[in-house]
């Protein structure tokens, strides 16, 4: 039996134990204000004039560069599991 919709969308939004927004769903000015955040800066969230959270920058990770080599079946399992995902939203 697979994950119910709710289920599948709230584990795609978590990875490696961290939530995970992506910039592309959001409006141009609030993904441009994430993305200029430096690294140690802090960034409120306000609700009805009250501090509902706080975000504070980071600097973006290395990329290391993939080897040309045969994938982990670990990664072979996540990318198999990214399109399985995409096409149960297709249809």
């Amino acid at each position: 039996m697979g994950l119910s919709r709710f289920a599948a969308a709230e584990r795609a939004l978590t990875v490696g134990g961290m939530k995970r927004l992506d910039l592309d769903d959001l409006p141009p000015k609030l993904a441009q204000l994430l993305e200029g955040l430096e690294a140690g800066e802090d960034l409120l969230l306000v609700r009805d004039g009250v501090v509902a959270g706080r975000l504070t920058g980071a600097a973006s990770p290395e990329v290391a560069a993939e080897d040309a080599g045969e994938p982990t079946p670990e990664r072979a399992a996540e990318v198999f599991e990214l399109f399985r995902s995409a096409i149960e939203d297709e249809f």
